[in-house]
């Protein structure tokens, strides 16, 4: 089960990164901004594919809960797009909002992994 919820989450990272190159690769620089939307089409079969297996290994190892998937998913979206809005686009994660924020989101992927 361990094995499954690693890939699961690895997806979910890979989603949320994809998701934010697809979204934010325009602000990055002009020769980006130029090719952004094409990049964004290109990107959804990968994006859509990671979310449908990391979906699939988060359900199966965590007791069969969408609901668990869903919190997990959205606690890796929110480590994933401060780290790189601070590094592609140089916008500071550290303020007091972001990193409460960025706590609470670890505090929702532990109670789901670890609260049995």
């Amino acid at each position: 089960m361990f094995a499954k919820l690693v890939a699961g989450i690895s997806c979910l990272i890979g989603v949320h990164t994809l998701v934010w190159f697809s979204t934010n690769l325009q602000f990055v620089n002009e020769k980006m901004a130029d090719k952004s939307l094409e990049i964004a089409i290109g990107l959804g079969i990968p994006i859509s594919l990671l979310a449908y297996f990391g979906t699939r290994y988060t359900y199966q190892s965590l007791e069969n809960s969408a609901w668990a998937v869903r919190f997990v998913a959205f606690g890796t979206s929110y480590l994933v797009f401060p780290f790189l809005t601070w590094w592609m686009l140089k916008e500071t994660m550290f303020t007091p909002k972001t990193l409460t924020c960025i706590i609470l989101s670890l505090t929702i992927v532990a109670i789901q992994i670890f609260w049995k």
